[in-house]
């Protein structure tokens, strides 16, 4: 069973996407992000399978959660330095955890 002292291992925080590339070279259909966390964190790159929820377009400027403290993992060529978090819909795809307001970039979760 997990403990709080588990979960405050984790450090999850509000950034903003910057940037939304096409990631052709991925096993599955994936776009490269470029998320910026704030002063404190600062800008991270992540790989996110999100292509068949979201547009490019709808992505630019949204806000999302991302654990900001694990080791980077390389997926294929790229290096992904944060876990952009979401949860299944009823169809399988990822449906990204967001605030639903705006909040300021670079809060962490509690």
């Amino acid at each position: 069973m997990a403990t709080i002292d588990d979960f405050d291992k984790l450090d999850i925080r509000v950034g903003q996407i910057t940037e939304v590339n096409d990631f052709p070279e991925a096993r599955k259909p994936a776009f490269k992000l470029t998320i910026d966390f704030g002063a404190e964190i600062g800008i991270k790159k992540s790989s996110a399978q999100i292509v068949n929820r979201y547009t490019k377009e709808r992505l630019a400027g949204k806000q999302v959660l991302a654990v900001v403290n694990f080791p980077p993992r390389q997926i294929g060529p790229f290096i992904s330095e944060v876990l952009t978090l979401g949860v299944p819909d009823q169809d399988g795809e990822t449906i990204l955890i967001a605030p639903d307001s705006a909040v300021p970039i670079g809060g962490k979760l509690y």
